[in-house]
């Protein structure tokens, strides 16, 4: 197996459209496809399977697979050559470093299929949408670029629709049963092998389509998000290096969020006045009188808000 590996790893160094930290593409991605169709990430792309068929259903527009395994990359790379897919290439990066390799709004969408759960809370920031990651994507993909993730885990499934609400990210498609929901579009029917596995045992795939925020919260709302999951979780656990690093900061402040009825993070004006602007997503204790909400909806919170 590991002189297989080998032989792949050599094999990819040849290939045309697998390219392995290749730091001098930055801003460079169209000139590489030869024309300005839209740029689209596949993100922990495996062996390319979603990638492939994406180009294939819209030859207009440019894939890119994004793995750390070359192994796995060199599947799809060598099934894209063998049907001659000039609109589909592969990157070999660790995601972490997504940042380094694309310019500000270069990418027009990204997907993430199938990724690593993630499910220890001790790792939760390696999730695809955990804050950390969503911040990195905000630097490369255009404003109002969709994210897309389809998953079988409904653990991952309900941490990223609870990001999705505390970092103001609008969220465009929510489905909690795909294959269940009626006329699908061709993008959404495509299956991989992973999925078949049905690893999470939930016996369904849930499906998230979402758009970044203007602005992203700060770093500091992330602990609000940790201290959320452990208490989720039902762990209590102490951490007085985080506190010295941030000691003007207490995620038990009231005076930044509390929790309603239906368990979800609601802001307080406070905290929208300290982040300095009107996020458009009809919060309920904004302070801006909704002027970024457009019309006839911001005319409804501001005739609710009087009534109330």
């Amino acid at each position: 197996m590991a002189h297989k590996k080998l032989i792949r790893f050599a094999e990819i160094a040849t290939f045309s459209n697998v390219l392995q930290y290749p730091r001098e593409m930055q801003g460079k991605w169209r000139s590489f496809f030869k024309n300005t169709h839209p740029i689209v990430l596949e993100l922990a792309c495996g062996k390319g399977e979603y990638s492939i068929a994406l180009a294939q259903q819209y030859p207009n527009k440019n894939f890119i697979g994004i793995d750390i395994k070359g192994n796995r990359l060199w599947v799809g790379a060598k099934k894209a050559r063998e049907q001659f897919l000039n609109n589909v290439a592969f990157l070999r990066i660790q995601i972490e470093l997504i940042d380094q390799f694309f310019a500000g709004g270069e990418v027009d969408e990204i997907w993430i299929i199938f990724p690593d759960p993630q499910l220890r809370i001790s790792k939760s920031k390696k999730r695809l949408t955990h804050p950390r990651f969503l911040r990195l994507f905000q630097q490369i993909i255009n404003p109002g670029g969709k994210i897309h993730i389809k998953t079988d885990s409904p653990d991952l499934y309900r941490f990223t629709k609870k990001v999705i609400g505390m970092y103001d990210c609008r969220i465009k498609n929510d489905i909690d049963d795909l294959y269940a929901e009626p006329g699908l579009p061709p993008e959404l029917r495509i299956t991989t092998y992973y999925e078949t596995l049905d690893i999470a045992a939930s016996k369904k795939v849930f499906y998230l389509c979402f758009t970044l925020p203007e602005e992203m919260p700060s770093e500091k709302m992330d602990k609000v998000l940790q201290k959320y999951l452990k208490d989720e979780a039902g762990l209590v656990v102490e951490n007085k290096k985080e506190v010295k690093e941030d000691e003007e900061f207490d995620p038990s402040d009231d005076s930044l969020y509390y929790v309603n009825d239906s368990g979800f993070v609601v802001f307080t004006a406070d905290y929208l006045l300290q982040r300095g602007y009107c996020c458009g997503n009809g919060c309920l204790n904004c302070p801006y009188d909704y002027k970024a909400v457009p019309e006839p909806r911001r005319s409804f919170l501001l005739e609710k808000r009087n009534n109330n």
